[in-house]
């Protein structure tokens, strides 16, 4: 499992409350069945056999998943980019799609750290630093990063690391407990900020045997090539980064610090990409992969002045570009750090670069309702997001501008529809529920705003916040079945506590 080296309050959030249930006497996992070979351990793990199938079993492990998500969603270190998103998990569906075991959901988020890295959590949650989609040179490269990853998941890596820290001391332990405690009521509590630094000190601590990454470099393979990657990416990406570390020790990336490159485990990889390969001429990337790394290359910026030398830096690249779609593409990146410089002037010199010669790109029309809606103009960003969602009803991005247009234009009652329709369709995607909460407040419905906030809340595990409006809606309301629905809502809401709680509390006993 690769592990980041800085440790962002994203990071640490998540390291904290991953450990935590483990670290109060978690015994060792047992396998997923129906694997064809015999997993690796993490090193330093004896073998503790499979007497503990029923500890953590996957569904348990992606519950645990799902609470460090809710507890990280909003945190300043996670991009909530729906583009961004929606290209990381398709690509992990179409690789998990060839796993060759059943293997839990995976699901795919970008963080915002421009070193090298990506890191594997309990549950299949998958995280990948921004800086890495910049480094990579293909869409073949990121696939074999992301492919290694799933592998982990799939061979249940991640579980068996977690399971070492059971010999960690007692005080780190405590540590820990606090920040979950303070974490559920306030994230920036003294205790949690003390905590997570403790995580991080047990997050150096994890490591996977030599086996076990050779067993993800397989499993990785298997799922690149039959997902019609190029099965050179993985090696090529992985020695690029090698040759560099050997340079200069100071110029080794985050991967290579926690996730060793063996000479033999890169002939290993080599000699896997020829023995996969088909002799074919590589597929050029796809226009998502340029647009993806133009824009993270600009969202990885930690400054003004690192927001300009991005800028500076595709402006160049703009220069240089030897297709039409990489030329648009950094034109785009420019034009999104113009946008974040609230610089809409140059913005949309640089969308009109971008689109000289009829070049056109779903990212291309959500930068121009971007600078639309940023310069207060509203109808026009409607009427640009009605005519995207006709090219591109699947972009869930297009979803949330067109919700947006029509709030900020007055049309909430329209807005309500439309948001229903994209709850239904996309479940996982908490922020719709806020919106709906929003275009409530502006038809003056003060039980549904309320009822409307506290699912977001709830999918978010702000669970009291959740609790606080379903009494406040319940108590306004004076409908006898619509205060029957809150109740019920109030009693699944109390029932999820109450579990989460147990839940902990049989990992402390």
């Amino acid at each position: 499992m690769v592990t980041p080296t800085r440790f962002p309050l994203f990071t640490r959030n998540a390291i904290a409350c991953a450990l935590l249930p483990v670290l109060l006497a978690m015994p060792a996992p047992a396998w997923l069945p129906g694997a064809s070979v015999a997993r690796a351990q993490p090193a330093g793990l004896p073998d503790l056999g499979e007497s503990s199938a029923d500890e953590l079993s996957p569904r348990l492990e992606r519950r645990l998943g799902e609470a460090i998500m809710a507890q990280s969603l909003n945190d300043p270190d996670y991009i909530d980019d729906p583009d961004i998103s929606q290209y990381l998990n398709t690509m992990a569906s179409n690789l998990s799609a060839h796993a060759p075991s059943d293997t839990q959901q995976i699901h795919v988020f970008p963080v915002r750290d421009a070193s090298v890295n990506a890191f594997a959590m309990p549950g299949g949650f998958i995280g990948i630093n921004a800086g890495l989609v910049v480094a990579a040179q293909s869409e073949s490269e990121l696939a074999g990063v992301m492919a290694h990853e799933i592998g982990h998941v799939v061979q249940r890596h991640v579980a068996r690391g977690l399971v070492q820290q059971k010999q960690t001391s007692v005080i780190m332990v405590a540590a820990l407990l606090a920040a979950l405690v303070a974490a559920r009521g306030n994230s920036q509590a003294p205790e949690a900020a003390m905590a997570f630094g403790q995580a991080a000190a047990i997050d150096a601590q994890l490591g996977f045997s030599r086996e076990a990454e050779r067993e993800a470099d397989r499993t990785g393979f298997q799922m690149l090539s039959a997902s019609g990657y190029d099965v050179n990416g993985m090696a090529t990406f992985f020695g690029r980064l090698m040759a560099l570390s050997s340079v200069n020790e100071r110029t080794s990336t985050s991967f290579t610090r926690t996730h060793p490159l063996s000479i033999e485990r890169m002939s290993d990889m080599q000699n896997r990409a020829r023995s996969l390969s088909t002799g074919a001429p590589t597929p050029p990337s796809p226009p998502d992969f340029y647009f993806v790394r133009a824009k993270l290359r600009v969202l990885q910026a930690a400054s003004g002045q690192d927001t300009i030398d991005a800028i500076r830096f595709l402006e160049s690249r703009a220069m240089e570009a030897t297709t039409g779609i990489e030329k648009a593409a950094a034109y785009y990146g420019v034009g999104v750090g113009y946008l974040r410089r609230r610089d809409y002037t140059k913005a949309q010199e640089a969308y009109d670069n971008a689109t000289s010669g009829a070049r056109d790109h779903v990212m291309l029309a959500g930068l121009a309702i971007d600078i639309a809606m940023a310069q207060g103009n509203a109808d026009k960003a409607l009427a640009l997001s009605r005519a995207a969602r006709e090219r591109w009803p699947q972009q869930i991005s297009l979803a949330y501008d067109y919700a947006d247009a029509l709030q900020r234009t007055g049309r909430h009652s329209d807005a309500v529809t439309f948001l229903n329709e994209q709850i239904s369709r996309y479940p996982d995607q908490p922020r719709f529920r806020q919106m709906l909460a929003t275009s409530y407040g502006g038809l003056q419905q003060p039980v549904a705003e309320r009822r409307a906030m506290a699912e977001f809340y709830s999918r978010t595990g702000a669970m009291s916040a959740a609790v606080e409006l379903l009494t406040q809606a319940r108590g306004l309301s004076k409908d006898f079945y619509e205060q029957s629905q809150i109740d019920a809502q109030l009693r699944e809401l109390q029932r999820r506590v109450k579990e989460e709680n147990d839940m902990l509390k049989r990992f402390k006993s």
